[in-house]
């Protein structure tokens, strides 16, 4: 099993000097991925642009976004994606979520059919049009074109993961994807979607590689302040808030460990609060947590 550590910097207002010191110090640390995600009403920066510009800043960093898949053009996506991974030389890490189901970010996705429903029907498309295959377009105007993509992406298949823990995504993810990228889930609950995906999989005469299973981890350097809180309660169904986001980077390495212990082997770790300093931030996180990495 290769154990790979990402390191998410899309919940920090990224100006371009943090943005340069995050992506030299990731390989610099010899960390595995630079991870964007999408949120379209915080001050953070566009994952794709962003990751364009560390591609080309960095020329072997691995390039993840965790990206809103409803409210899209899907030829748009298609091209958006494969275009970045052909330029990056095959780099491009990429995980689908449907987004906020409530507040301003849900109404920003605009999509005017059930998120999952998007998702069922918006992935094989996807995947027939970075294969090169000819797939019938609806327009905005409801026209129908035939078309085919260029360029297609390096990698072939382009992988998709999928997100989620609710019994749905689960099988949705065992289903459709090629990995299973959840937050916000203990070791023991992680397990037990595994287990979920793994029969969906099965029941649609599919695999899923058993090095496709990992954990997009917060962690705090200090205890959680109340809007932190508050920003996790919702999905925190009631579970205690410390065995989701580990304090201290001691309590980091521990449950990177556990979560090994059950069978997972990538990883995104997201600071909760923007470092001061992410060249001294990565250092630290390296010296905790880098020789998991194997």
């Amino acid at each position: 099993m290769k154990v790979r550590i990402g390191v998410g910097g899309g919940g920090s207002a990224l100006e371009p000097h943090a943005l340069a010191e995050l992506v030299d110090g990731l390989v610099e640390h010899r960390f595995d991925s630079l991870w964007l995600s999408e949120v379209l009403t915080q001050p953070v920066i566009d994952p794709l642009v962003g990751l364009a510009w560390a591609a080309s800043r960095q020329p072997t960093l691995k390039l993840g976004t965790t990206m809103l898949l409803p409210g899209r053009n899907l030829l748009r996506v298609a091209k958006e994606l494969a275009t970045l991974d052909a330029l990056s030389e095959g780099r491009l890490l990429i995980t689908m979520v449907p987004g906020i189901d409530r507040g301003p970010e849900r109404h920003a996705i605009g999509s005017p059919a059930p998120r999952g429903a998007v998702m069922e029907e918006a992935l094989p498309v996807l995947r027939r049009l970075w294969a090169g295959e000819t797939v019938t377009h609806h327009g905005p105007t409801g026209h129908l074109d035939e078309v085919r993509l260029w360029p297609l992406p390096v990698q072939q298949p382009l992988e998709v993961w999928l997100g989620g823990s609710s019994q749905i995504a689960l099988e949705r993810c065992g289903r459709l994807s090629d990995g299973w990228l959840p937050s916000l889930c203990t070791p023991e609950e992680a397990a037990r979607g595994r287990e979920v995906i793994e029969a969906a999989a099965a029941k649609a005469d599919r695999t899923i590689s058993p090095e496709h299973f990992g954990i997009s981890l917060g962690y705090s350097r200090t205890p959680l302040d109340e809007a932190q809180r508050q920003a996790i309660a919702s999905r925190a169904r009631g579970r205690d808030m410390s065995d989701l986001v580990p304090v201290g980077l001691d309590a980091l390495r521990t449950t990177l460990e556990r979560f090994i212990a059950v069978g997972f082997s990538k990883f995104v770790v997201r600071p909760m609060a923007p470092p001061p300093s992410w060249g001294a931030e990565l250092a630290e996180l390296a010296a905790a947590v880098g020789d998991l990495q194997t």
